[in-house]
């Protein structure tokens, strides 16, 4: 997943909003992930991936928060799987959310 790939579909939150966002305001819990342009607040899909970049953050405590790394899926691959998700009744993106692909 590149920096400006949408990591919260829902809301059109994009990789580089939120890690700026956890360099700049250093949240505490995962939880407030969702002041970052609501990301997690829609079908819940995002949540793991989210969680996935807080906890990063938080294992450079004191620091620099380290980078995500390239443990996230390719942009295609992400979307395909939120379809997936989506389709199986894991949650329901809100209108405006990015289209759930077709299989």
């Amino acid at each position: 997943m590149q920096p400006d790939d949408e990591l919260c579909l829902c809301f059109h939150v994009t990789r580089r909003k939120v890690e700026n966002f956890i360099r700049i305001e250093r949240p505490r819990r995962a939880g407030q992930m969702a002041e970052c342009f609501g990301a997690g607040t829609g079908c819940g899909w995002c949540r793991p991936f989210l969680q996935r970049l807080f906890e990063k953050a938080q294992a450079g405590q004191g620091g620099t928060p380290q980078p995500a790394g390239d443990d996230l899926p390719s942009a295609a691959d992400y979307a395909h799987s939120r379809g997936d998700y989506v389709r199986a009744g894991g949650g329901v993106p809100p209108a405006g959310a990015t289209p759930i692909d077709a299989e």
